[in-house]
């Protein structure tokens, strides 16, 4: 408007002298500023928005019941093209531009759904009054569903509705939009169960200007032609199908349209067929294909040498570790290659040199990324590391690499990422690693390197923020001014030796977010720039040391999300944890006082403060940890009983054995399906064991010994089939064990062991070690073997029960034999009786059985020599009898004292014991012991009389046919009469003399 009133004089001088130009000139200026005084006056406060597009756009805001981000907040006043998100035309003013896409999307949420940040609402059929609206993007919005009045919106050209939290099918009415150039409908799928379907994706041949296409997340098993349909396509640049479901990428197409075709996404799918067979290959024109978590098998030697612009291939994550994937001699012609990643195939493996050989000089010289991670190669990096001269990422972690890392690594001067960690590497650290000036991300984790690291291997490291050095037999020497050329972000030395004491050049790391300092041998006083330098840090180990000192007073404001404190000498009382805690291990050190409030830290879902000296309750503060997974306070000194508000419903181990708490059963724990891991023993709690307690379904550890606990095992205890471990000794407990112990199947070898240390956060999606936190390492005493054994890692394969210490009667229940997966066996100490199983040789993993201090009797069953494993045995004090079996494996127990096994069983015989067994491999019951006792002084004697008889009838027999005999027989029975007849003559004459001398 101004620049035509401003050009009005110079029309009029120009022609003065034509008086036609001139009144042509007045006329037009003349409507110029008539129709500038309408538009000013149509529109009064300046703007050029059409009312009924303003009203439209109105609706939509009505529509929308949820705006907490307050992005809608500048939809007022009628120039509607200065709203947020809105743009029209400087022509036309129409609408052109509706861009509402959420920008702090939560990239964690399945949806808009989960988000805060999202627009909560509908999308109103008001829009369709926006006639010329071409753009569309409510990405990441919760939106409801996808309207089928879309397609009624002809000259879009731009749709982004992914993440709109859509459940219902894709509208085939999108078809209709034939002057679509970009369209998105991806989803977040959690695999393998995609969000949105559709059963038909024919309406998108109609979309001839079609250029970019995600469906990513959508279900799409049910369509087998899908390739075909996109063939249909010319003008498609970009395809994304990732987590679609599909199952074949084997279609046959006479010829590939799809000329223009740049980038191909299909990862995430179920393609378990040969790879040289897919259709992608005859789009040679491909410059990006990702293929990632695949099925893929077989060679593809061909295909591959077509692909002459391709820059990016991802064949990353094999989904079966039986597929076979080859890949020797198939880059020979790939000269535009810049990112190749192989890594997690599993069986892609042989000779790392053998591999860089197929790669020509040119693809040498391009290449950028290479990650090789997760896969079995062997050899080493002498030859191969120096080849790729542009580097920038280099990943060959988690292989079977030897030798040293060569000097050449100083070379790849481009290099930001190198992985060589959980590798067997060895040797030294060469000092030219220094002079990597790009290099981020170091990690050497995980090898056998040993040697010293000095101030020279960092000097030039300027841009490192990632270094871990973890788990090698490394030494770090540095001055103690020493100041660093970095600022890192993360720092890793677990296991290498940075002290003794507390590396100070740690103090100026203020950008520091993981720190790992543990088992470093550090033995001094936590310096006091530690909780303020690391106070933003979310990850610190600094475990198994000797650190000590005392918590800061105050910690509730620092960062901390994982927070390893444990093995250490530290003491003094605990303060208000810290708001964001996920994970504290505060185990095994000197920590007294009461447990503090817990009210703060609400996401806590990991809390391990064993071994400590901490007193007093626990408090109801407790019962505010909803989050709350793992809790392990044993071995302290609290007491009191557990408060009854507990709710926690996830809890998956809890731990506080070792203590004084007192009261009856927690009637909380009826609510906590998924325990796993009970332990309250070596307390005081009492009563008896209630029957809902098979309700707990998820209990594969129960261990309630040295208690006071009384009354009868319910016999609902039978129901908890993942049981592996029950241990009710030394208690009150009486009345018989429960029958139906078959049904304990978690003590079989069917059973399907627990994966004791890893658990999922279905909430956040992903996986807690607590290998992280060190619970299980040798703290779990159990009794096996006649001993306390301290069982660590392998807890997670024990199977025992003990039910020692109590007064249990009646028979062992026959059907025990059954669970042959028991490692230890213990039901000694009671007032069993009945007899031994007869079948016990089928429990074949039995390593201990006591069986000791009982009312058991009869004959020890022969199957016992079955027991192959068998490395203690006590069946002393019972009532026992008969012969005691042998076998290879009986005849080495107890090698120092075998009888021991048997004392007090007054019945049996045969080796180890003394006692002898009458006749030869024969078992002597004990009924017919007891008879031939008393036949033995009988037999004697009327054997005695047999043999006298027979000797007298022996020598009357000779005497009465020999003749010589019979004479001098009787001549001898004479002479000795005689002498006979005079001894006693003269001892009777001395006697009677004497006598009357007196």
């Amino acid at each position: 408007m101004l620049r035509s009133c401003a050009s009005a004089p110079i029309s009029i001088m120009h022609f003065t002298t034509h008086p036609s130009h001139l009144l042509l000139t007045v006329v037009i200026g003349t409507i110029l500023f008539l129709t500038g005084g309408a538009l000013q006056h149509q529109h009064p406060d300046g703007g050029s928005c059409i009312p009924a597009e303003r009203a439209a756009l109105i609706s939509f805001k009505k529509s929308v019941s949820i705006d907490r981000t307050h992005r809608l907040s500048s939809w007022h006043g009628r120039d509607c093209c200065r709203w947020r998100g809105i743009r029209c035309s400087n022509e036309t003013g129409h609408v052109l531009k509706l861009h509402l896409r959420n920008e702090k999307r939560n990239l964690h949420a399945d949806s808009g759904c989960d988000d805060d940040n999202a627009l909560f609402g509908e999308i109103s059929s008001s829009l369709l009054h926006l006639e010329q609206l071409e753009h569309i993007d409510f990405s990441g919005n919760c939106l409801l569903n996808i309207p089928s009045f879309l397609g009624s919106m002809k000259n879009l050209r731009y749709l982004n509705l992914s993440f709109i939290g859509s459940s219902n099918q894709v509208p085939p009415q999108l078809g209709n939009l034939s002057r679509l150039q970009y369209l998105d409908l991806s989803t977040k799928a959690i695999d393998p169960y995609p969000n949105k379907y559709s059963s038909d994706i024919n309406w998108l041949k109609n979309l001839h200007l079609l250029q970019y296409l995600s469906l990513r997340g959508l279900d799409l098993s049910k369509i087998s032609d899908w390739a075909q349909i996109l063939n249909g396509i010319p003008s498609l640049r970009v395809i994304d199908l990732s987590h679609c479901s599909l199952y074949s990428a084997n279609q046959s197409l006479p010829y590939v349209n799809l000329t223009k075709l740049e980038k191909v996404d299909l990862s995430w799918n179920n393609f378990y067929h040969e790879i040289a067979s897919c259709w992608f290959w005859k789009a040679t024109g491909l410059k990006y294909l990702d293929l990632n978590t695949h099925g893929f098998l077989g060679e593809f030697h061909d295909a591959l040498e077509n692909m002459t612009s391709l820059q990016m291939l991802d064949l990353s994550y094999s989904r079966d570790s039986n597929n076979t994937l080859a890949m020797k001699g198939n880059f020979k012609n790939l000269c535009n290659l810049e990112i190749l990643d192989l890594s997690y195939n599993f069986n892609i493996n042989g000779d790392i040199n053998e591999l860089v050989e197929t790669f020509p000089q040119c693809t040498r010289d391009k290449l950028q990324e290479l990650h090789l991670g997760g896969n079995n190669f062997t050899g080493t990096l002498a030859n191969s590391i120096g080849r790729f001269t542009n580097l920038i990422i280099l990943d060959l972690s988690e292989n079977n690499l030897i030798g040293s890392i060569p000097p050449e690594i100083g070379y790849l001067s481009s290099l930001t990422t190198l992985y060589l960690g959980n590798n067997h590497l060895n040797g030294t650290i060469p000092t030219k690693i220094g002079a990597l000036t790009n290099l981020i991300s170091l990690d050497l984790s995980n090898n056998n390197l040993s040697g010293i690291i000095t101030e020279e291997h960092f000097a030039g490291l300027v841009s490192l923020k990632i270094l871990d050095l973890g788990s090698n037999n490394l030494k770090v020497v540095v001055d103690a001014h020493w100041l660093p050329p970095f600022s890192l972000q993360t720092a890793g030395f677990a296991s290498c030796s940075t002290g003794p004491l507390f590396p100070a050049w740690l103090q100026l790391q203020l950008e520091i977010t993981e720190l790992d300092l543990s088992s470093n041998a550090l033995i001094d006083k936590i310096p006091n720039f530690f909780w303020q330098t690391f106070s933003l840090a979310t990850y610190i180990d600094i475990s198994n040391n000797q650190l000590s000192g005392t918590l800061p007073a105050d910690w509730s404001g620092m960062a901390f999300q994982m927070l390893n404190l444990s093995s250490n000498q530290l003491n003094g009382t605990i303060p208000q944890f810290p708001r964001d805690i996920t994970i504290l291990d505060m185990s095994r050190n000197s920590f007294l006082g009461p447990l503090p409030s817990i009210i703060e830290a609400p996401q806590l879902k990991i809390l391990l403060m064993f071994s400590n000296q901490i007193g007093g309750s626990i408090p109801e503060s407790f019962c505010t940890l909803k989050e709350l997974l793992n809790l392990d306070l044993s071995s302290n000194v609290l007491e009191g009983e557990i408060p009854h508000c507990f709710e926690f419903k996830d809890i998956i181990f809890l731990q506080l054995g070792n203590n004084s708490l007192s009261g009856y059963f927690p009637a909380f724990l009826r609510t906590c399906t998924k325990l796993g891991f009970l332990d309250l023993g070596w307390n005081k709690f009492f009563g008896s064991l209630p029957d809902w307690i098979g309700e707990v379904e998820g209990l594969h550890f129960l261990r309630l010994n040295h208690n006071m606990f009384s009354g009868n095992i319910p016999i609902e205890i039978t129901n908890l089939n993942h049981l592996q471990c029950l241990d009710l000794s030394n208690n009150n407990i009486s009345g018989v064990i429960p029958w139906h112990l078959s049904n304990l199947t978690g003590m079989t070898k069917n059973n399907d062991f627990m994966e004791l240390y890893y658990y999922a956060d279905q909430s956040e999606n992903e996986t807690i070690s607590t290998d992280e936190v060190n619970q299980f390492e040798d703290v779990l005493p159990i009794i096996t073997k006649g001993q306390q054994l301290k069982y660590g890692r392998g807890l997670a394969y024990y199977m025992g029960i003990d039910l020692s210490g109590n007064s249990l009667t009646g028979e062992i229940p026959s059907d025990i034999t059954s669970l042959d997966a028991l490692i230890n066996l213990n039901l000694s100490s009671n007032c069993l009786s009945g007899k031994m199983p007869s079948k016990i040789g089928a429990m074949q993993s039995m390593e201990s059985l006591d069986l000791s201090k009982n009312k058991i009797f009869g004959e020890i069953p022969a199957s016992l020599s079955n027991l192959t494993s068998l490395s203690s045995l006590n069946l002393s004090y019972n009532n026992l009898s008969g012969r005691i079996p042998t076998g290879r494996q009986l005849d080495t127990l107890n090698a120092d004292n075998p009888s021991s096994m048997y004392i007090g069983n007054t019945g049996l015989c045969g080796p180890p014991l003394e006692k002898n067994c009458s006749g030869n491999n024969t078992f002597i019951h004990g009924n017919q012991r007891s008879n031939m006792q008393e036949l033995y002084p009988m037999s004697f004697y009327l054997g005695l009389i047999l043999g006298f008889v027979a000797g007298l009838w022996i020598v009357f027999c000779v005497l009465l046919f020999n003749k010589t005999w019979r004479i001098s027989y009787f001549w001898l029975i004479d002479k000795l009469c005689d002498k006979v007849y005079v001894f006693v003559a003269l001892r009777w004459a001395r006697l009677s003399r004497n006598s009357a001398a007196k």
